[in-house]
């Protein structure tokens, strides 16, 4: 007969030392154990039959101290509930003389800050769908720590919707899946910094996290001006140092300018003529309302042009999946860096996203979402039109957030007023680089954060600040 101890009950580490016997020592562990914390209070202990097994005494010696452990009040024992460390009345902590110190501040009961879509409209449903069918069908392989480019069958198929939906040139050896945006951006200002890059110009305006990680990999981050034609690109050659620069030219974030023709063109002549990268955050290039979207920069030049996107907009960013299209020059070094690291997606995820899109899942999402937000915008220039004519609004064209212009001076006083009506928002300042030049008063209005259900008192609050 096979021992069945090694396949049922739960493990319990435990070391029933001491020389007054086995019933005595496992007492006085099982005691330290729940007095230190270890095993906390409501913990299931093993059945005395699979404890006894795997410490190799007798049930009756284990039966024995559950029994007098229960009696104790160390443990309890319930039918249908098993053995559990009993729950007992934390001790008070001291009285403190200390002053007492400021409250924290609740939460707000609205938000409209930028930078994150609707989170209860995540397609749950469907996105369980993919993950059965993804789980059914996965390789063996899967499971292992596999090619640190990505999944295959997820790099095919971004290769493809890629393509397809925002004119990038790309195959699936020259896409890396990363663990969302900021860790491409990492990955980039390493391999960027091995090859003696010093500068990576940035826009005026921006997210000082994306600054911040270009800095700490020992690059500078120059400035581009940026006016109602997005960063004016022509003065890249200005910039003796710079060896790449950071662009955002579907939709400017956070002002929201789509870079104009004649300034794509001169960031690719220039990116040509001095042997320079351009890195393309296409971060919500899906949402376009007024017009076709803008095609992505890459098209123009696959071979001096990193193209970034991710899932964060257009699904929801806690799925941490993020990819790269890189020059052919480049994929080696990336990968490298990227399999140097632990930081990655789960394999499973990689799958489940790449069933999703292949299905056609994702086009349909991207398109429902791509209505309900421009309901949003509509109705938030419409209200804003009625209660607040004063009020400029721009950047609308595409993605989930816009730009509302205020009298200048009066940015951090209109913060200030939204917080007492529970409204948290952003001011266009936050975004500045130092170095910029003449600051703007604005708020950045991310209307694709809230849910159904709470937009209409949001937009509600924010009229209320306004007028």
């Amino acid at each position: 007969m096979t021992d069945t101890w090694a396949t049922f009950g739960a493990d319990l580490h435990i070391d029933p030392t001491g020389s007054t016997g086995l019933r005595a020592g496992l007492m006085h562990a099982l005691r330290e154990a729940v007095r230190t914390g270890r095993l906390t209070p409501g913990t299931r202990l093993p059945s005395s039959r699979t404890l006894a097994a795997d410490l190799g005494i007798a049930r009756n010696t284990v039966a024995d101290a559950y029994a007098e452990l229960v009696a104790e009040g160390w443990l309890t024992a319930r039918q249908g509930s098993g053995t559990r460390v009993a729950r007992r009345a934390e001790p008070r902590a001291p009285v403190s003389r200390a002053p007492r110190s400021r409250p924290p501040r609740t939460a707000p009961a609205y938000s409209l800050m930028p930078g994150t879509p609707d989170l209860a409209t995540f397609p749950r449903a469907e996105w369980l769908k993919a993950a059965r069918r993804a789980l059914t069908d996965a390789p063996h392989d899967a499971f292992g720590y596999g090619d640190p480019r990505g999944r295959i069958e997820l790099r095919t198929v971004l290769a493809e919707y890629l393509a397809r939906a925002r004119g990038v040139y790309a195959a699936p050896d020259r896409i890396i899946v990363c663990a969302g945006f900021v860790h491409g951006l990492m990955l980039l200002g390493k391999v960027l910094r091995g090859r003696r890059v010093r500068e990576v110009a940035v826009e005026s305006y921006g997210l000082k996290i994306h600054t911040r990680l270009l800095t700490e990999a020992g690059l500078r981050i120059p400035c581009l001006p940026l006016d109602h034609l997005g960063s004016r690109t022509g003065e890249l050659h200005t910039l003796r140092h710079a060896g790449a620069v950071l662009l955002t030219p579907a939709h400017q974030f956070p002002t929201g300018v789509p870079l104009h023709p004649d300034r794509r063109a001169a960031a690719v002549d220039w990116a040509r003529s001095t042997g320079g990268l351009i890195l393309e955050d296409d971060y919500d290039g899906e949402f376009r309302y007024d017009r076709q979207p803008v095609g992505a920069l890459q098209g123009l030049d696959p071979e001096r042009v990193v193209y970034l996107g991710t899932s964060s907009k257009s699904l929801a960013p806690g799925l941490r999946l993020g990819w790269m299209v890189v020059p052919r020059a480049l994929a080696a070094e990336v990968a490298e860096a990227k399999g140097a690291s632990d930081w990655a997606p789960s394999a499973l995820d990689q799958l489940t996203l790449a069933e999703f899109m292949a299905s056609g899942a994702y086009d349909r999402h991207v398109r429902s979402m791509r209505l309900r937000y421009r309901n949003r915008r509509d109705q938030l220039v419409a209200a804003l039109a009625e209660r607040a004519p004063d009020i400029r609004v721009s950047g609308i064209a595409a993605g989930l957030h816009a730009v509302l212009e205020l009298p200048a001076g009066t940015e951090a006083e209109v913060i200030r007023a939204a917080a007492w009506q529970g409204l948290a928002v952003e001011g266009l300042g936050w975004f500045r680089h130092p170095d910029a030049g003449l600051e703007r008063d604005a708020l950045v209005i991310g209307y694709g954060t809230p849910t159904d259900s709470a937009w209409k008192g949001t937009l509600e609050a924010l009229l209320r600040v306004l007028t």
